[in-house]
């Protein structure tokens, strides 16, 4: 009995570094959208160049994220995850001292790297032993930091401080991060036979999946569009506040902090949710709310903006740690490290060319142009969703 108790007490303290580490993925993921309307001008660049340093992040993920199984195979999750954190610190502090446009984007490529391997290891871990409650919470606290990262922005800018002090206290927290995660190692070494033990099979290749799996084609769609909603509301948000709302720059971050509010305490609610709703239902769910917070961003008043930042975080909430959560049972156990390593990589392209794509649109159309792309992307994933839901019923496993 002694034995379960010491089991159940290390899987539970090994879960909450893995909830630690994705605070610090989202840190980093919020601070580029609410501070570039004060960026900009400072770097003599034009203000669609933001997209510019999002698609740089975002490639380095899509990268770490394709070649995460044999990363992690050889060096293991704990390893992985640490190094990549500290990476991620590393960048942002070069980011707090950098005054020019072209190292930003420099560093912008350890930043992405730093995300992808751990980002697709964890959730496939959390996806194959444990419930689904668990993966929304894990995904909640991802919002907990990228909720932070906006605040904290804003603080500075209230106190008169530049773009660079922000950047400087988000990684001075992430090296915090690395510290504990480096105290977690005798942790995750305690669970090592068992992860090798339970490793699902990596024998098949991304080619051979696409073209055998039924409805894996969909899911990368779903993906891609889900994180373009994401992604393109969290870089452009405050932006759209700026030049069409006539918002302050510490205004308008406080605002997209919202956005984010709303993706964690709707992650944290999801969590209960799925005692009652299948993580379809909570998929479809979510694309409901951000219609609905759509609506509420179209009409003028500032009360009605705050409950629409509000309801498209809301709704982005349930639907990503949903869709992950599913991949075991969409496409089966064996090779579900290289579907989700697919996955997250479609989710990254997402990030990678819509967000850039965007603010090149912007440049032509005006940011009011936002809310209308955002709802051409949302009919879009309604659709796939729908369609890939119906192929992976019929397909064995």
């Amino acid at each position: 009995m002694s034995t379960q108790a010491s089991n159940h007490g290390r899987k539970t303290l090994l879960l909450i570094v893995i909830y630690l580490a994705f605070i610090s993925l989202g840190l980093p993921d919020s601070l580029l959208g609410s501070a570039w309307p004060a960026m900009y001008e400072g770097l003599r660049v034009p203000v669609d160049y933001a997209g510019l340093i999002s698609m740089i992040v975002a490639a380095g993920t899509v990268v770490s994220s394709l070649f995460s199984g044999k990363v992690i195979s050889r060096f293991g999750v704990p390893i992985v995850t640490t190094f990549s954190v500290l990476l991620t610190a590393l960048a942002l502090m070069g980011f707090s001292l950098s005054g020019q446009f072209i190292y930003l984007c420099l560093l912008a490529i350890p930043l992405g790297l730093g995300a992808g391997s751990v980002d697709s290891a964890l959730n496939n871990y959390v996806a194959l032993h444990f419930e689904a409650r668990h993966m929304n919470w894990l995904h909640s606290f991802w919002g907990v930091g990228a909720a932070i990262g906006p605040i904290i922005m804003a603080g500075h800018f209230a106190k008169g401080n530049s773009w660079s002090s922000g950047y400087g206290t988000v990684a001075w927290i992430q090296l915090g991060l690395v510290v504990i995660l480096v105290l977690s190692l005798p942790l995750w070494a305690k669970n090592k036979e068992s992860e090798q033990a339970e490793e699902p099979s990596k024998s098949e290749g991304f080619f051979s999946l696409i073209g055998r799996v039924e409805g894996l084609k969909q899911a990368l769609l779903v993906f891609f569009l889900y994180c373009t909603i994401e992604a393109t509301f969290g870089l452009w948000g405050a932006s759209f506040l700026v030049f069409e709302r006539g918002f302050e720059v510490d205004q308008a971050a406080r605002l997209t902090s919202i956005y984010y509010l709303g993706i964690t305490v709707g992650r944290f609610l999801s969590g209960f949710l799925t005692a009652h709703f299948t993580n379809r239902q909570l998929v479809y769910l979510g694309q409901g709310v951000i219609g609905i917070g759509l609506i509420f961003l179209f009409l003028p008043t500032s009360y009605t903006l705050i409950v629409g930042f509000l309801f498209v975080g809301l709704g982005c909430a349930p639907i990503f740690p949903s869709l992950l959560h599913e991949t075991p049972v969409n496409f089966g156990a064996k090779n579900s490290q290289t579907i989700m390593g697919m996955q997250m990589a479609s989710a990254y392209v997402g990030i990678t060319l819509m967000p850039f794509l965007f603010g090149k649109l912007a440049y032509f159309t005006g940011h009011g142009f936002l809310l209308g792309f955002l709802g051409i992307c949302l009919a879009a994933i309604f659709l796939m969703t729908r369609l890939m839901n119906q192929k992976v019923s019929k397909a064995p496993h």
